[in-house]
């Protein structure tokens, strides 16, 4: 990768690949979740967490990564899964049918258009696993073979870690390979079955140009998801998706829209085109950009328009509010029905610390308006266009912050006159 960042701590869809991963194990609602992370990698554990994490202090390979978990197993009974923190594609139907096979050994495979480097899978007559050989190891017949290993195995407990005290470091690389417990287990006359996946699902990431790969698979998949529940996207292939966006039905998403972290939209919402989302609610019936920027903490309300280069940070829009132009709201309440005039700022920041403004509703605020938090607008209030407000504003109030206009008759054609000009 590259990067001065753990593997797979590198994000797919808004969250990192090990999240997506913990995720489809969390869905098979398992006795226990144990992840086996490296020495120098505490912030990988911390994206396991609430899950148990253990230490593989040497990297000698697969198996011995499965063996440096087994105190945190001891005891258990049942089925043993094991999958990497690299595979952020993995379906949670695929590991249920993987686990819920009768065999005590499985092992997941897959065809790809191209097997390259991956351990090769040998059947049986019966149609069980025979043999893994990793592409290292293999002869040119043996590369022939197009059935490939995913890596992802599920045991029996009682049958894993007495497989595991028979693995020896007999490869290329001088590693314990959990690959060869399929051997091991055939020679212990232990049946080994295995589950077909698909090939973009055992997706392994290595490198920035396979993490693209993977985001571009997992948009997709999320915007088909969507689009079954009843959300329209216009243009799919521009709309960035985050894997926790939440959209209602009827909603209506333009071309390049994007969707960063925990955004919830109720039904009916338009969204316009080069609209930004994250950490926010949008309710039912309102209707947001075109270049919108809508920041966390924000909620808009039922019915609320947020139009063209309007940015809100921490604000809830209530019902009915319109704020169509060329505006900043943050750290604010607007109050139902208000209409916020375009080239508004909410002047939250003193230097110092944030400050909220609270404008009622059914108020009218002009063009060009400062209001200099802390402050309060009362319900009904008017501001003038152009006013810096500094003071509260109490309600059915009209608020005038700005000089007296002056006009000099003729200095114009005088100025113009003098400069030489027409």
């Amino acid at each position: 990768m590259r990067s001065t960042k753990a593997k797979v701590l590198h994000e797919v869809a808004g969250f990192p690949m090990i999240t997506h991963v913990r995720r489809a194990c969390e869905a098979l609602i398992p006795y226990k979740i144990v992840g086996v992370i490296g020495p120098d990698a505490p912030e990988v554990g911390e994206a396991i967490a609430p899950h148990a994490s253990v230490i593989q202090k040497e990297r000698k390979g697969t198996a011995h990564a499965v063996q440096a978990a087994k105190d945190e197993l001891r005891g258990f009974q049942g089925r043993v899964l094991v999958v990497y923190g690299d595979t952020p594609l993995l379906r949670p139907e695929t590991l249920s049918a993987l686990v819920g096979q009768a065999a005590p050994v499985s092992v997941l495979t897959f065809e790809p258009d191209d097997a390259a480097q991956y351990g090769r899978v040998f059947l049986s007559n019966e149609g069980l696993v025979e043999q893994i050989v990793e592409y290292a190891d293999a002869n040119a017949a043996q590369r022939a073979n197009k059935l490939c290993n995913a890596g992802v195995m599920a045991f029996d407990s009682d049958a894993l870690w007495q497989i595991l005290a028979e693995i020896k470091p007999q490869n290329a690389k001088g590693e314990f390979y959990l690959t060869d417990a399929v051997a091991i287990a055939r020679a212990k006359g232990l049946a080994c079955g295995y589950v077909k996946g698909e090939a973009e699902e055992v997706l392994g990431i290595n490198s920035r140009v396979e993490l693209a790969s993977a985001e571009q698979i997992m948009q997709k998949r999320l915007r088909n998801a969507l689009m079954a529940q009843g959300v329209t996207l216009i243009n799919p292939d521009t709309v960035h998706l985050c894997a926790d966006t939440r959209i209602g039905a009827d909603v209506t998403v333009y071309p390049y829209v994007v969707f960063g972290a925990a955004v919830v939209v109720d039904e009916g919402v338009d969204i316009l085109s080069f609209s930004h989302l994250e950490g926010v609610r949008v309710k039912k019936g309102a209707r947001i950009g075109p270049y919108a920027r809508l920041r966390p903490g924000t909620v808009v309300g039922e019915t609320a328009h947020i139009g063209n280069f309007v940015e809100i940070k921490k604000a809830n829009i209530e019902t009915g509010a319109k704020i169509n132009h060329l505006t900043y709201v943050g750290d604010a309440r607007v109050g139902a029905r208000t209409n916020i005039g375009a080239g508004t700022i909410t002047c939250n920041y003193d230097g110092f610390h944030k400050h909220h403004t609270d404008i009622g509703s059914d108020v009218f605020v002009g063009s060009d308006t400062a209001l200099v938090a802390p402050i309060k607008i009362g319900d009904r209030a008017t501001i003038a266009a152009g006013s810096t407000i500094t003071e509260n504003v109490p309600e059915d109030s009209l608020a005038i912050a700005r000089t007296k206009q002056t006009v000099k008759d003729g200095w114009a054609k005088r100025f113009r006159d003098k400069k030489g000009g027409k």
